[in-house]
């Protein structure tokens, strides 16, 4: 987690147009599709590129708690808290063990309650027989309505809010992380009545049940994802995400679920954008890339956590502090991101109940600067805005600049087309315009903007 600085840093927003002010929360208009004039972005329905941003937590679909069963998470309250910070976007999480130990994160952020309870999941639990948490076994043939009429709701009142949603379909940081997590994974030969075994080496991992290498395991899975679909293909506001976290042997099992999900779709009223994201550990993001997903999230090679490459459009690009720090990020990194054609997310504790502090003040200045970002983005036409070869300015060339300034004290310099301009000199820490006026550009020189501090 990094550290935080009382500074001033200023964005600047220079409009020769001055579109219409931030939209209030209405409902989404989907579905996504990669921007044609501009595939940096996702475009909705009338076509018009959107900036993704938002702040996600580990059980917005199940829920945990250090009680057995665990307290249900207030998810209207979480929709409710992204929509005073203006937020547009949010990953929902998938979880497949049946407990997390925290003890394989970070010691810095874990509380003193360190194993957590998931509940609901995909499959039943019918028995016969217990599982190694004692509870009933699972049926692996047979769904667990619950699970999926809670994804279905929770989907749609994002929707009314105006929220878009990638719905996280594999977790895989966990079986890795978690020591003896297999052992509360439901298809371990002990947790399930159908003899399914995802251990082929038998090193207690499991990790075997993403890499295509199971075939009663991929079958399940494929059923599985015929089933998500089903249950939400019929909303706009729908993304999909491979998994979270997955190891980097998982590259090909990921590439063959995104191809079937996209093949299943054809046959839906409805298509949805995929995403590919980090892998952990010793992925690398050329994989990613080089993936039949519409967007992926990075890691951090290549600067995405403190100088971001400007965004060429090959992908859409959801960059996400969970792959960069795990839990952490500052204000800077939003602007930058945003300037250089990028969507910023932020892993949050949110409440405190399993990871970090309640509601952590030191965050704020990332949930505040996204809002803010996405209302600028609101009033600028995305689908013409590039990013610049230099420095952090996103803009349409000769009608609307967004440049950040991370520099306290030093000025902007834009090179603009003859004519006249109206600008606002921003502050993200106070959320504020500090002064605003008209400037006309002169396309033999450079323009330069005083810092008004």
């Amino acid at each position: 987690m990094t550290g935080y600085r009382k500074q001033l840093t200023f964005c600047v927003l220079i409009l020769f147009v001055l579109l219409c002010k931030s939209a209030q929360a209405e409902p989404t208009n989907g579905p996504l599709r990669i921007c044609p004039d501009n595939p940096r972005y996702f475009a909705d329905a009338d076509v018009k590129a959107i900036l993704l941003v938002g702040s996600h937590v580990w059980y917005n679909l199940v829920d945990m708690g250090a009680q057995d069963p665990p307290k249900p998470f207030d998810y209207e309250a979480y929709l409710d808290w992204m929509g005073k910070y203006d937020h547009n976007f949010m990953r929902m999480w998938a979880w497949e063990m049946v407990k997390w130990d925290t003890q394989g994160n970070n010691p810095k952020i874990r509380n003193n309650i360190t194993e957590f309870h998931v509940y609901p999941h995909p499959w039943q639990r019918t028995g016969p027989g217990k599982a190694l948490d004692g509870k009933p076994k699972f049926d692996l043939a047979k769904f667990e309505p619950e699970y999926f009429q809670r994804l279905t709701d929770r989907v749609d009142l994002a929707r009314k809010r105006g929220i878009y949603v990638s719905v996280m379909l594999f977790e895989g940081w966990a079986m890795q992380r978690v020591e003896d997590g297999w052992k509360s994974h439901p298809f371990h030969p002990e947790n399930n009545i159908n003899g399914v075994n995802g251990d082929l080496n038998r090193d207690g991992k499991g990790l075997e049940v993403h890499e295509l290498l199971v075939d009663a395991v991929t079958e399940i899975q494929k059923a599985y994802i015929r089933k998500v679909v089903d249950t939400v293909n019929r909303f706009d506001n729908v993304l999909y995400e491979i998994s979270n976290e997955n190891h980097p042997e998982s590259t090909q099992w990921q590439y063959a679920m995104i191809r079937y999900i996209r093949e299943y779709e054809k046959g839906k009223f409805t298509q949805h954008p995929i995403g590919m994201t980090f892998q952990f550990r010793g992925g690398a993001n050329k994989d990613l890339f080089e993936s039949p997903a519409d967007w992926i999230s990075p890691n951090p090679e290549g600067g995405y956590r403190d100088n971001p490459p400007a965004n060429d459009g090959k992908k859409v690009i959801i960059t996400d502090t969970d792959h960069l720090w795990g839990i952490g990020g500052n204000r800077a990194w939003v602007w930058k991101s945003v300037t250089r054609g990028l969507n910023p997310i932020f892993m949050d504790p949110y409440d405190g109940i399993v990871l970090g502090k309640r509601f952590d003040p030191n965050f704020e200045p990332i949930r505040h600067s996204m809002g803010y970002a996405l209302g600028f983005a609101q009033r600028m036409d995305l689908n013409k805005c590039k990013p610049a070869a230099t420095g952090y300015c996103l803009s349409n060339p000769g009608r609307q600049y967004l440049a950040y300034q991370p520099t306290a004290g030093d000025p902007v310099k834009l090179k603009l087309s003859s004519r006249e301009y109206s600008f606002e000199w921003f502050d993200p820490g106070s959320g504020k315009t500090i002064t605003s006026g008209k400037i006309r550009g002169d396309e033999k020189k450079e323009t330069t903007f005083s810092n008004p501090v």
